[in-house]
């Protein structure tokens, strides 16, 4: 349970904190979806800056100090350390000095938060160690959540663009970014034998859920932003790596 409550905390305090750092940018945004754009509230004035951004310190201060009572009860002060990774990896992600969503990069940072940090946090949280933590597993999981950093930020592109935002699909282009997300998956897919054997298990039918996926990233194409086109687009790439963690869940429930 309070594991849960970190990871909300954590999400809110992601969520708060980069639509306060992007609310010029998003107020430039005229291709927003459901997986894009921010939240909308400040542009829509449905609260204040100054709301957001001690909303944003609260849940900071709620997610330290989940991990800290964990750490104490469970006498592992790593978590308190994870917890400080994953509000300064969205730091580094939206504010100076570093502002890498900005000046390239952020999509690497998100990967790492969601395929890295969390998982981590989650095992030490539930009495297990470094030591033994699957490594496979997050190698496994790394180049999915990267292609789905990067399918987020497709239907963003002209804001991004005019706003200086140097994103995956501002540099490469939304085509070449959408090759970039299957190539990125297809990489998992490499790597999911040798990671699954060490498990003592080995891919399933399952599996092709996220090859089509991915393979409907660049099918549905031209896929403009602003498009319903561009909706299928990310949403495919999503599902791809949702698939993709369900299989590897079903691996660690089922082994």
């Amino acid at each position: 349970m309070a594991v849960q409550l970190f990871g909300v905390f954590d999400q809110l305090y992601i969520v708060y904190a980069n639509d306060w750092a992007d609310q010029e940018t998003d107020r430039r945004n005229r291709t927003a979806t459901l997986f894009s754009g921010g939240s909308r509230v400040l542009v829509e004035g449905r609260l204040s800056s100054r709301a957001l951004a001690v909303a944003a310190g609260v849940c900071a201060v709620g997610a330290l100090g989940v991990s800290l009572g964990l750490a104490v009860g469970l006498h592992q002060p790593g978590l308190v350390l994870l917890a400080l990774l994953a509000l300064l990896l969205l730091w580094a992600y939206s504010y100076p000095p570093l502002k890498l969503s900005y000046r390239g990069g952020g999509e690497l940072l998100q990967m790492l938060g969601v395929a890295g940090v969390l998982p981590v946090y989650g095992y030490l949280a539930q009495g297990g160690t470094l030591a033994a933590f699957p490594w496979a597993l997050t190698a496994l999981l790394l180049p999915t959540h990267l292609a789905c950093a990067i399918a987020t930020a497709l239907p963003d592109e002209p804001s991004d663009r005019e706003s200086g935002k140097h994103t995956v699909p501002v540099r490469l282009g939304g085509e070449r970014a959408a090759w970039l997300i299957l190539g990125l998956n297809g990489l998992t897919w490499l790597l999911a034998p040798g990671a699954l054997s060490a498990l003592g298990s080995r891919m399933g039918l399952g599996w092709l859920v996220p090859v089509a996926a991915a393979l409907t990233v660049v099918a549905v194409r031209p896929a403009p932003p602003g498009s319903r086109r561009i909706l299928v687009r990310v949403l495919a790439a999503v599902l791809a790596t949702l698939a993709t963690v369900a299989e590897v869940l079903r691996v660690l429930v089922f082994p």
